[in-house]
């Protein structure tokens, strides 16, 4: 099959070359000149044969809507444009509204599998109409993982259904890994144990805590012992929020998912407003010692 590819960053450029691969004829496009097969998104759309297919991989929002409209005015009844970014699935009824008016067809799919998809295969959660999927179904068979097509790959329903599925699944993702970080704090504060990769490393066969996100956690552990190359400044790309908020709008209690988001803001803080007033409250009603501020590292001696 033939598919034009819209933005070859980390996932795009190995989605690539995963269907390079399986034998499909990939035509990508990217800003960037070096990695690029064609000169513009114009360029691109030329160099496609009808019915053309473009997947587009760019940062969700305004860009992917951008791409999406400008793809509207270059393709022709019948083609089909396939969003596999992170997009917030409200954007996808638009997206597909606006393609249809030309007689595009639109598809929305979350894909998991990070930088190692391209070894391993990505997992795929499609939303859309059921023939868009069948006449993609060769481009997400060779993205998949090897195996039963219903554990790497799923028509998870109508526009939208992809990107609320990725948008839970990275929702739990947040669960997983802040639950996962406790745990090795709590090993590393302890003086009875003193071989935390090891621990670690012992739960990944046999255990029921095994998962690859504890094999990636060992394998940090491995590269930097310690993990003194890296700061606890995390970012959140959206979907744990998107997920928090609806959480709130369907009303399902989601403690865990919301803590882990909270928790990577409390990361953020060099020292947090919300504890200082703790403190300060403390204080003043028990007379409990706080720690004065120093000039340069937010502590200082205790009174």
């Amino acid at each position: 099959m033939q598919l034009g590819l819209v933005g070859l960053g980390k996932m795009g450029f190995n989605m690539r070359e995963r269907l390079r691969a399986a034998g499909h004829e990939v035509i990508g496009y990217d800003r960037n000149p070096e990695v690029s097969d064609s000169e513009s998104l114009a360029d691109l759309v030329a160099k496609l044969e009808a019915p053309r297919t473009v997947w587009v991989m760019v940062p969700a929002g305004q860009p992917t809507r951008t791409v999406v409209a400008e793809l509207g005015d270059l393709l022709s009844e019948g083609d089909l444009v396939i969003d596999g970014g992170n997009s917030r699935y409200t954007d996808d009824r638009g997206n597909a509204d606006l393609l249809a008016t030309s007689g595009v067809g639109y598809l929305d799919v979350g894909v998991s599998g990070g930088v190692w998809g391209r070894e391993n295969g990505y997992g795929l959660m499609v939303g859309g109409d059921a023939k868009f999927v069948e006449h993609a179904m060769p481009i997400f068979d060779a993205l998949r993982p090897e195996g039963p097509r219903e554990e790497g790959f799923v028509h998870a329903g109508a526009t939208g259904a992809g990107h609320y599925a990725k948008m839970v699944h990275n929702g739990i993702e947040y669960g997983l890994m802040q639950a996962y970080a406790e745990g090795y704090e709590l090993l590393d504060a302890a003086d009875e144990v003193t071989d935390v990769g090891g621990v670690l490393k012992a739960w990944t066969r046999g255990t029921v805590v095994r998962s690859w996100l504890l094999d990636l956690l060992v394998k940090a552990l491995d590269e930097d012992p310690g993990l003194s190359q890296i700061t606890g400044y995390v970012e959140d790309s959206g979907e744990g929020r998107w997920t928090v908020e609806e959480a709130i709008n369907h009303s399902v209690p989601a403690p865990v998912i919301s803590a882990a988001l909270f928790a990577r803001f409390a990361s953020r803080q060099a020292d947090s407003p919300a504890m200082q007033a703790v403190a300060a409250l403390r204080n003043q009603f028990g007379g409990h010692a706080v720690h004065k501020a120093g000039p340069t590292s937010g502590s200082g001696e205790t009174t």
